[in-house]
């Protein structure tokens, strides 16, 4: 019961008593320029994700979300703020509380899909026996078994991006964060990709947070969307999803859909308002 509300709007009651996964809290982030001048990409972002809650941020290319999800993955530094994953600061680099799948296709050419997912694995020091069972179930619930002995030469697009993904997961954290996971897909393969993490998030209900520049990607995968602003990069607007959590693909054609989609496309192109 309680993870059926959970993909609700976070300023419900129950959401308020709920602990944050994800905090991010007054980021700012500039940069010099010459002499004393600064370039501002990000300044006072701030926002929460709830477990098991598929959030996405949507914003015009150049607003600051991808360095926004690097700050959250600890790969750059924000000049002032917080990231806190489960009420912990985040001070480094990915490990096994923030999970990450980029754009472009990040597998190792000379392992095979198994050794690629277990990569991750042999730096907790687990016991091998341990390890092939993560292996072998996290395969399982990417649909790759029958690859496991496979190089990602012999694999498609969205078949590298399947692996990806249970890479990461096989370290199950708390946070799975993805910049653009579909970008390079072309059309037919996306939207195979979107139902892929749609029924996969149902099965792990890892927590997720995701950048996208496709408005109706984000719709489609999400609970809740945040829109965020350029020059600088801000959370504008805060959209949640009032859909149903189980979704086929012809909801994009349905009235509820495209209402949505015409509020995002709207903030987008509309002078920024506080959250």
């Amino acid at each position: 019961m309680l993870e059926q509300v959970l993909g609700t709007h976070h300023s419900s009651p129950l959401s308020q008593q709920l602990v944050a996964k994800l905090q991010v809290q007054n980021i700012h982030k500039t940069y010099p320029l010459r002499g004393k001048q600064t370039l501002t990409v990000l300044q006072d972002v701030n926002f929460q994700i709830f477990p098991r809650e598929l959030v996405c941020l949507v914003g015009a290319s150049g607003c600051g979300k991808s360095t926004l999800l690097n700050i959250i993955a600890g790969l750059v530094s924000p000049s002032t703020g917080d990231v806190l994953v489960d009420g912990q600061r985040v001070t480094g680099r990915p490990g096994s509380d923030r999970g990450m799948v980029f754009q472009g296709y990040t597998l190792y050419p000379w392992l095979t899909v198994a050794q690629n997912v277990a990569f991750g694995l042999q730096f907790q020091r687990m016991p091998n026996a341990k390890q092939r069972d993560r292996v072998h179930y996290f395969l399982d619930v990417v649909g790759l078994s029958k690859f496991a002995k496979s190089y990602p030469k012999q694999l498609s697009g969205g078949m590298k991006q399947r692996v990806a993904i249970a890479r990461a997961l096989a370290n199950e954290p708390a946070v799975l964060l993805m910049d653009e996971p579909f970008g390079a897909l072309d059309a037919q393969t996306k939207e195979q990709m979107q139902q892929f993490l749609l029924e996969l998030w149902e099965k792990t209900h890892v927590t997720v947070m995701m950048i996208t520049h496709d408005i109706e990607e984000a719709i489609y995968l999400s609970q809740r969307v945040y829109v965020m602003a350029s020059n600088p990069g801000r959370i504008q607007l805060e959209v949640p999803i009032q859909l149903p959590e189980h979704r086929e693909l012809d909801i994009k054609l349905s009235p509820e859909f495209v209402g949505i989609k015409r509020q995002i496309i709207h903030a987008l192109h509309s002078k920024p308002q506080s959250v």
